[in-house]
């Protein structure tokens, strides 16, 4: 069988040292350089001919500037004669761009799908893309995980007995109905309106929140507007407790700080598929690993073995 080689770009090197751990296969090392004219240039340097080789690098800020890297190393592998090339995007940051609900707008999500395919990507594995028809924007295979289990099994620790999962739209109530049934609680939703990117509105919850234990869900929180709206609706239905949760925590302009500021907030849990600094941490905040679960799927993916029956086993 291909031997694997695993590459990190500069994104994430943490969280691919730890995925290489989980594997048990070193992680090969890229070197980087930027010339006179702001241009960039990757050599992967570890042996890629007719190996099975994984490109990890979520899309994090600077977004455009990881994406370009991403590209440069798909391009090298595909020029060193890799067998199969795999990128391992736990974010992509561009599926947020996955409809045109304006005029004359881009679809970023799927241009950037067709330039991974494109620089030589022959298959993608991704970790809660932000709407389910970003899937389906790329023309090769996408193995699509979820976070649900690992945060699952953080809250299992609490007494669950008067608990309600509230997702802060209709767009991801499927996901926080899934959530809920695997804690066995009862599921609840915001009807949101967006007016601009910090400009959200709730008008109401559609569930039971009074004198309940509430845990927010949302995929992803950036800068934090939903869920400061969510709060405000909670605390006037009166919700006994609250602690907020999500696969990717970006936390951008001080959002953690911000939800972390609010008294009514016990607990922030996300995982570590973007790179959080030490010093944006607060002791509300609790980071979950999803490498596991990346590496288990990477070996699945290698041996040819099903990676939807991780989803199977309770």
């Amino acid at each position: 069988m291909r031997d694997i080689v695993a590459f990190s770009g500069s994104a994430h090197p943490d969280l691919a040292r730890e995925i290489c751990a989980q594997l048990k296969v070193e992680l090969s090392p890229v070197r980087v350089q930027r010339f006179a004219n702001d241009c960039l240039e990757v050599q992967l340097q570890a042996n890629c001919r007719e190996r099975d080789v994984f490109l990890i690098q979520p899309l994090v800020k600077p977004v455009q500037e990881h994406l370009v890297e991403l590209l440069l190393m798909l391009d090298a592998a595909r020029g060193a004669s890799a067998a199969r090339i795999t990128v391992v995007m736990p974010h992509y940051a561009y599926a947020r761009s996955d409809k045109k609900d304006t005029p004359r707008i881009s679809i970023g999500g799927r241009l950037v799908a067709d330039l991974m395919v494109a620089a030589g990507a022959h298959r993608v594995l991704a970790m809660t893309l932000h709407s389910p028809q970003v899937h389906g924007f790329f023309s090769i295979p996408v193995d699509h995980l979820h976070a649900l289990r690992e945060l699952a099994g953080h809250f299992r620790q609490y007494d669950l007995s008067n608990t309600t999962v509230v997702s802060p739209d209709l767009g991801n109530a499927k996901e926080a109905a899934h959530f809920a049934r695997l804690l066995d609680v009862k599921v609840a939703a915001g009807a949101k309106q967006r007016f601009a990117d910090d400009d959200v509105r709730i008008s109401s919850i559609i569930g039971d929140v009074t004198d309940r234990d509430i845990i927010v869900l949302d995929d992803e929180i950036a800068k934090g507007s939903t869920v400061i709206e969510l709060l405000a609706r909670l605390r006037e239905l009166g919700a006994r407790s609250i602690r907020v949760a999500c696969t990717h925590g970006l936390f951008a302009q001080g959002a953690l700080s911000r939800i972390g500021d609010q008294p009514d907030v016990l607990e922030i849990v996300c995982t570590n598929t973007v790179p959080i600094p030490d010093e944006e941490r607060t002791p509300k905040l609790k980071v979950l690993s999803i490498a596991p679960a990346l590496a288990e799927a990477m070996r699945r993916i290698h041996d040819g073995e099903s990676v939807s029956a991780l989803f199977d086993a309770p």
